[in-house]
């Protein structure tokens, strides 16, 4: 679909006003000059009236979806539903050809991914996965820097990623494809996939239930990955521990030391120190609005028919070794991954380094149950 050509702005409508949605995505908005929020689509009435009024834009609910895609007044969706609602909501955007923003992990299955890469051929609009990082400047340098060879040849990495989650949340009690591998481990497993770019070829995983916590899942997964030329990686994640956010990464010739790493916020600027032939230096990077950067970048694409770089593609490479992960929990055995070539790489000209924007207090948002505890 054509963008409105005097202001050559994407028009965006949301789909799904919980959290995410409401503390970034839609405040990240003010940044992006070359795209604009256009609707709303949710379940929640109140959520509707007060988020319309708030940032003067219609909202509908699902049900009224079809007539929304049909309307020629949006060019494009960010899908920001419960994980396992992706692919419903999904297929029928980009089958109407528009582009979709879509938040991460890309589903709940490869099969999943699969149907929803095939509406993208049909329809022919653009796919983003939101992997906000990939146009964070200190996430893109450290790439760049590990595919430069300025650390060696990489052997290992490690990272610990949790926070104490809230069970009345509803994603405490929505099963593996909520809990902390998809909801936390695909940030680990998404860096160290771009730091070594290589795929894993076998996935090892354990998992425990904190005694006192009532997920309906492992609430702590530690996850051993298995590359080819020897390389290793290791991620642990919880949502039953005091947050905790680094990761490791040591070559022949260098190490890494990074956090923060993976969140986001007017107050988080990536952080990292290398130790190169035994001389040691921090890097750290000034707050970044990272929603609105994404936004910035996908606009971008398609005002100038680009391909975005974490496309459908990147989410489904994710999602192969999260369902490895969970088949592994279940079997207690290792699982093989087919051998892949590596992705697209994350490149400087991606960088967005907007000013960030205020969040929203727990109580400006509406009808949410905060994730952290």
């Amino acid at each position: 679909m054509t963008p409105d050509t005097d202001a050559r702005k994407i028009r965006y409508a949301v789909i799904g006003g919980g959290q995410i949605s409401q503390q970034a995505f839609m405040p990240g908005m003010a940044r992006a000059k070359n795209s604009v929020l256009a609707a709303l689509v949710t379940g929640d009435p109140e959520k509707a009236r007060r988020l319309a009024a708030r940032y003067d834009i219609p909202a509908c609910h699902y049900d009224d979806l079809p007539t929304l895609l049909r309307s020629g007044h949006i060019d494009a969706v960010y899908l920001a539903t419960p994980n396992a609602l992706h692919r419903q909501y999904a297929v029928p955007v980009l089958e109407a050809g528009l582009h979709l923003l879509l938040e991460k992990p890309m589903a709940t299955s490869v099969a999943d991914c699969e149907a929803i890469l095939d509406a993208q051929k049909r329809g022919g609009g653009k796919l983003m996965i939101a992997y906000r990082l990939h146009c964070e400047p200190g996430t893109v340098e450290l790439i760049s820097r590990c595919r430069n060879g300025d650390f060696g040849h990489l052997m290992a990495f490690s990272s610990m990623f949790g926070q104490n989650f809230a069970e009345a949340n509803h994603r405490g009690h929505s099963g593996y494809w909520s809990g902390p591998v998809p909801g936390m481990g695909t940030y680990p497993l998404n860096a160290v996939r771009n730091l070594f770019a290589r795929e894993p070829v076998e996935v090892h995983a354990v998992g425990a239930k904190t005694p006192g916590r009532r997920f309906n899942f492992d609430d702590t997964v530690s996850v051993t990955l298995r590359f080819a030329e020897g390389r290793i990686a290791h991620f642990l994640v919880s949502y039953a521990c005091a947050p905790v956010e680094n990761f490791s990464l040591v070559g022949d010739r260098g190490s890494v030391t990074a956090g923060p790493c993976y969140m986001f916020g007017p107050n988080v600027g990536v952080t990292y120190t290398t130790s190169i032939n035994g001389r040691k230096q921090t890097h750290r990077h000034d707050p970044v609005e990272q929603f609105g950067g994404e936004i910035v970048y996908f606009s971008d694409c398609i005002l100038h028919d680009r391909d975005p770089e974490p496309d459908g593609e990147e989410g489904l490479r994710d999602v192969r070794v999260l369902a490895a992960v969970e088949r592994a929990l279940q079997t207690g055995q290792p699982q093989k991954l087919d051998p892949m070539p590596p992705a697209r790489m994350a490149l400087p000209d991606q960088v967005m380094t907007l000013p960030p924007v205020p969040e929203p207090t727990e109580g400006e948002m509406i009808g949410i149950i905060p994730q952290s505890a």
